[in-house]
């Protein structure tokens, strides 16, 4: 499994968002398909809403990456 680290530098980022900065898709609109798949989990639970606010101590999981959320 892929480990990836994002420090967040605000109070929040929205899923989609999260998904292209990091890397795992090209666009908002593809991590935005992505969510609604149901291919993206947070915490370990599946999440259907593509601008979820993503704050720090969460973890983010797609496949076999996951990325850990930290405060800046």
């Amino acid at each position: 499994m892929q480990q990836l680290h994002f420090e967040l530098d605000d109070e929040f980022i929205e899923l989609n968002k999260l998904l292209k900065i990091s890397g795992l898709c090209d666009s908002g609109g593809a991590g935005k398909a992505l969510v609604a798949q149901g291919n993206v989990r947070v915490n370990g639970q599946q999440e259907l809403r593509k601008t979820c606010k993503i704050r720090p101590g969460q973890v983010v999981s797609l496949g076999d990456v996951r990325i850990k959320v930290t405060a800046k």
